[in-house]
C-alpha cells in the first residue's frame, strides 16, 4: 500500500507539472522520437498529415483484437505493428459495441481504418468488444471468416488493474475515489455485480462469441506471458494470421527502470506509456481470496470451452 500511495503522490505532483511532449497512445517514446505523433501506431504515424501512398486503400479489418479490457490489448497491437505486413488502426473505434457508432454504417467504419497495401492486413482493437452482447453477431455479419485475437490475463489481477485505471482516471478528473475493498465487497459478501468482476467472467463472454464463430477463428494470447516474454506469443499470432515471420528478439529490450519490455523498431525505441503498468494497490487478503474463489469455477468453465488451461491462481 505504501508504494501505491507514493505513486499516487507522484501522480498528483505530475498533474500540476508542465505538459509533457506528445506521446504515442499507450507508449512513451525515447527522446529522439517526438515525431512519432500523438496517437498513431508506428506504421501509420504520418497518415494524418500526408496523402495516401499510391496503391493503398482503406479496408475493413482482416483481424480484430476484441479484448479484454486491461488484458494487454494496446501492447499487443503496438507489438504487432512492428510487422511490415500489418496496418494497425490508430484508435479504439467502438463500432460494434456502441450503438451510436454502429448506426453510422460500415463505410464510416472503413474510413477510420489506416491506408494499407494489398499485401498487408488491417487490424483494429477495441477491448469493449469481448464483453459486448451485440459485437459478436455484428462482426459476424460484416465478415464471418474474420480472424479474432483475444488477449487475456489472470482474471483476478485484471479486476485489480481495471480498478486501478478507473481510480487514477477519477483522481485526475478530481472525482471522489473509493478503496478497492469497498467496491469488491457489499454487505459482507463479494459484490459480483461490480463491473470489473463482470468483465473477468471470461466463460460468460466466450459463450456468446462461440455462438457466432468457431474456436478455430479465435486465437487467445496469454497476456501474462506477453509481458514477461513477448516474442513467443507474437510468433504464435504471426502463424495464426498467416503472416511471414518478421518479428524477432531484437525488436524488444527489457527496460530495467520501467520493469517491462519495450519496442525497438525502425531505429526508434518506445515503451508503454506511464499510464500503463501502474502499481496495483495491496488488497485485503481475505477479500482477494473471496474474489479468486468466485472466479475459479468460471475459469474452469472457460478452460473447457477453449480446450486450454492457463496458470491463473
Amino acid at each position: 500500500m505504501a508504494s501505491f500511495m507514493v505513486s499516487l503522490l507522484l501522480l498528483v505532483l505530475q498533474t500540476y507539472a508542465a505538459p509533457s511532449e506528445p506521446a504515442k497512445a499507450g507508449f512513451s517514446t525515447a527522446p529522439d522520437a517526438r515525431d512519432l505523433g500523438s496517437i498513431l501506431p508506428a506504421n501509420a504515424s504520418e497518415e494524418a498529415t500526408s496523402s495516401p501512398p499510391p496503391g493503398t486503400s482503406k479496408r475493413t479489418p482482416h483481424s480484430i483484437i476484441i479484448g479484454v479490457r486491461k488484458g494487454g490489448t494496446r501492447a499487443l497491437l503496438e507489438m504487432l505493428d512492428i510487422h511490415p505486413e500489418v496496418a494497425a488502426a490508430a484508435t479504439e473505434v467502438h463500432f460494434f459495441d456502441w450503438d451510436e457508432n454502429y448506426a453510422k454504417g460500415l463505410e464510416w467504419y472503413r474510413d477510420l481504418m489506416p491506408y494499407s497495401y494489398p499485401h498487408q492486413i488491417t487490424i483494429e482493437k477495441t477491448p469493449g468488444y469481448f464483453t459486448s452482447a451485440l459485437a459478436p453477431e455484428r462482426i459476424c455479419s460484416m465478415n464471418s471468416s474474420i480472424k479474432l485475437l483475444l488477449i487475456l490475463r489472470d482474471p483476478a489481477e485484471r479486476v485489480i488493474s481495471d480498478y486501478t485505471q478507473v481510480y487514477f482516471n477519477r483522481l485526475e478528473n478530481h472525482k471522489p475515489v473509493q478503496a478497492i475493498e469497498n467496491l469488491l465487497v457489499r454487505n459482507g459478501a463479494l459484490n459480483v455485480r461490480y463491473k470489473a468482476i463482470q468483465r473477468s467472467l471470461y466463460d460468460v463472454h466466450m459463450r456468446n462469441w462461440l455462438k457466432h464463430f468457431p474456436l478455430q477463428q479465435m486465437h487467445i494470447v496469454n497476456g501474462d506471458a506477453l509481458i514477461h516474454d513477448p516474442l513467443p506469443e507474437l510468433q504464435k499470432v504471426e502463424r495464426f494470421l498467416n503472416l511471414p515471420p518478421r518479428i524477432v528478439a531484437s525488436n524488444f529490450y527489457f527496460n530495467q527502470t520501467k520493469g517491462f519490455y519495450c519496442i525497438r523498431s525502425d531505429g526508434r525505441e518506445r515503451c508503454l506509456h506511464e499510464s500503463k503498468g501502474r502499481p496495483h494497490p495491496s488488497v485485503n487478503g481475505t477479500v482477494l481470496q473471496q474474489l479468486r474463489s468466485y472466479l475459479r469455477e468460471h475459469n474452469q468453465n472457460f478452460f473447457r470451452m477453449v480446450k486450454r488451461t492457463f496458470n491463473w491462481q
